[in-house]
């Protein structure tokens, strides 16, 4: 399916988001989410399906100074 991640269109078979992060090789450390502008709780990822479309995004926090 074609969905937008951080902008960018990519074709993804993931039918959750749960399942695109392990398909996009993001580990399960210190991330944010969001589909269509709503952020996803981590406990929640498994179970929000994704659909034709759909725009992610995916926050990752950087450490500098």
């Amino acid at each position: 399916m074609h969905i937008h991640v951080n902008g960018k269109a990519l074709e993804v078979a993931a039918p959750t988001l749960g399942a695109l992060l392990r398909e996009l090789d993001y580990d399960d450390g210190a991330i944010a989410t969001a589909l269509n502008q709503n952020f996803v709780r981590k406990t929640d990822r498994s179970k929000t399906p994704l659909k034709e479309g759909d725009a992610v995004e995916i926050l990752v926090p950087r450490q500098g100074g």
